[in-house]
């Protein structure tokens, strides 16, 4: 028997543990589901135990939650649909990337699993969205960057460029900050940048520029 599908609710919350992990290590906490989810605390501590239930998370007592294999894939699942639509709205809507996260959160509940492949297959199936976060495959597979935050890499050293692999979709304003001073995935930067303050450069991810052999 097929499990039973999952709400727009309980699909909202494996897509935020997926978003607290995707790029950090940090143990995650209800607490911090519920910062991201913008929930209070009780109500992200009573789906936590469901979804703990439905055996897609892992919540030992007092310990970090993480997912199950099938969690993981779960989650996937939806951070599929999500980047793919995002990247249909900008390449042939003609959205905004700073428009594109808030009507993706909508319509990745909705859509099936033929209209998403559909949608991959007209897209050529690219291999990142808008903001240059990867898409998993069908089968969850994904290829992770080897992106470092750029205060940490900062920290790392003293380079002077560096390419833009990342930048965060929470915030619309600061994606149209970086419209305005051409800073997109794929761009490479002068460092430092005169015009990102300290917390823009948590928002960042980059990777070095190849130096010539």
């Amino acid at each position: 028997m097929s499990p039973a599908p999952l709400t727009a609710s309980e699909e909202n919350y494996l897509k935020a543990l997926h978003a607290l992990t995707e790029w950090e290590n940090d143990p995650v906490t209800t607490g911090n589901i519920a910062a991201q989810l913008g929930v209070a605390p009780a109500s992200a501590t009573s789906m936590v135990s469901k979804l703990a239930g439905k055996n897609l998370l892992i919540h030992p007592p007092y310990g970090a939650i993480s997912f199950t294999e099938a969690g993981r894939l779960a989650a996937l699942s939806v951070v599929r649909r999500h980047r793919l639509i995002e990247t249909f709205l900008l390449k042939e809507l003609d959205y905004g990337w700073d428009e594109v996260h808030e009507e993706a959160e909508q319509l990745e509940h909705t859509v099936s699993p033929r209209f998403i492949e559909a949608l991959a297959a007209r897209l050529g199936h690219p291999a990142a969205d808008p903001h240059g976060d990867p898409i998993p495959g069908p089968d969850g597979a994904m290829v992770m960057p080897p992106a470092v935050r750029l205060d940490r890499f900062y920290a790392a050293g003293s380079p002077s460029q560096a390419i833009i692999s990342r930048i965060s979709d929470e915030d619309p304003a600061f994606l149209r900050l970086c419209t305005d001073l051409g800073i997109s995935p794929g761009s490479t930067i002068e460092l430092p940048h005169p015009e990102l303050s300290i917390f823009d450069t948590t928002m960042l991810w980059v990777l070095a520029v190849p130096t010539d052999a």
